[in-house]
């Protein structure tokens, strides 16, 4: 049966930072290694067809220099393509642009890696006040999104049961621990305790809509 306490628990979490043209931007690391092989991972990741089964509806032209629209979410364009190994893509919502890079790598002959950063510039104030959960937490829903589909036994969570699944006890401590294993990933890179753990707090809040303490 699916756990997605196991699941959480199975991602691995980073916080950094990279020199862009236009100045300094946090990156915000996830990444899984999945009983797939990279060809089928690759896949998954790509293909207007299965991405809906675990993320969201999309549109557009998957292919280099086209653009694609997630329903209700971001939108942008892809920048890169190197199958079954790499893409990047820019991430375009609310008026702001920041970008993703997947890779996936094999691990062994029927496993694979999928590494994703999420890169964006983002002002002192607003890091202050959530941290890296502000994307990480909603990352890790995809990611477990993913692992079951990947499953493939019917266990797991789907894009339909998504929105039900994420207001129950399970689902808000999956996003609760989230919240917290983004939390420890960011006291790692450096930030203070007490001001992660602030942050934390209200990232889970707005997520599981209670009030931050």
């Amino acid at each position: 049966m699916f756990d997605a306490t196991e699941q959480i628990n199975a991602v691995q979490r980073k916080v950094g930072s990279r020199t862009l043209q236009a100045g300094e931007a946090r990156v915000t690391t996830i990444s899984q290694t999945y009983q797939a092989t990279a060809e089928d991972l690759w896949d998954a990741c790509t293909s207007a067809e299965r991405i809906p089964r675990w993320f969201l509806p999309i549109s557009g032209d998957l292919r280099l220099g086209g653009t694609y629209q997630l329903q209700g979410n971001a939108h942008g364009t892809v920048e890169s393509c190197e199958p079954p190994h790499r893409f990047a893509a820019t991430w375009e919502m609310g008026g702001e642009v920041s970008w993703i890079e997947v890779r996936v790598t094999p691990v062994g002959d029927e496993r694979a890696r999928l590494d994703l950063d999420h890169i964006a510039h983002v002002d002192q104030d607003r890091w202050a006040q959530f941290g890296p959960g502000a994307v990480g937490v909603g990352w890790d829903l995809g990611l477990l999104g993913l692992a079951s589909h990947l499953a493939g036994d019917g266990s797991g969570i789907t894009p339909e049961q998504g929105a039900e699944w994420t207001a129950s006890a399970e689902g808000r401590r999956a996003m609760e621990l989230s919240s917290q294993l983004w939390c420890e990933a960011s006291i790692a890179a450096g930030t203070d305790a007490d001001e992660a753990k602030a942050a934390a707090e209200r990232t889970t809040a707005f997520y599981t809509g209670d009030p931050a303490a």
